[in-house]
């Protein structure tokens, strides 16, 4: 989905969204709110690029990361539940991930984890993209985007 498809599909839904980044580092909610009137829709972001950060602002249970590192599938869940809470939001969405170049807990570069908390449920999606930090916050967006989609029913999984 385009950010303009989101951002209308959102508004139809009468839902609101909010992020915690961390590899994106606030590329997704900039994005979304490129397109005129996101302000109706998105609630606003988390920028957790540090470790400690994902716990203190995002509310990351600090031993998960201790025991597991920043990169997994369960940080991202509790990102997204934290963006959803802390900003009081009916979407939560969370990544993590290594843009690379250099691997990160021994995580590979191009690796994402993206999450999305909402009344529906939660999604958990992995994303393994070969390319530079561009082409890896890129294709984390995308995938964002598209699991919004998925979950208020405009796209199929």
């Amino acid at each position: 989905m385009t950010p303009a498809q989101v951002v209308a599909a959102l508004k139809a839904a009468g839902e609101t969204v909010a992020t915690a980044e961390s590899l994106t580092a606030g590329l997704v909610t900039a994005t979304l709110t490129e397109v005129p009137g996101a302000s109706a829709v998105v609630r606003g972001g988390l920028v957790v690029y540090a470790t400690d950060l994902k716990a203190s602002l995002a509310g990351v249970d600090p031993a998960l990361l201790a025991a597991h590192g920043a990169v997994n599938a369960e940080v991202a869940a509790q990102l997204a539940a934290g963006a959803r809470a802390r900003c009081g939001a009916d979407i939560g969405v969370g990544l993590t991930g290594v843009a690379g170049p250099d691997p990160q807990d021994g995580v590979a570069p191009g690796t994402v984890h993206i999450a999305l908390v909402s009344a529906r449920g939660e999604r958990r999606e992995l994303i393994e993209v070969v390319g530079g930090r561009e082409e890896v916050r890129s294709a984390a967006v995308a995938g964002v985007l598209a699991l919004i989609g998925v979950d208020l029913g405009t796209l199929s999984e």
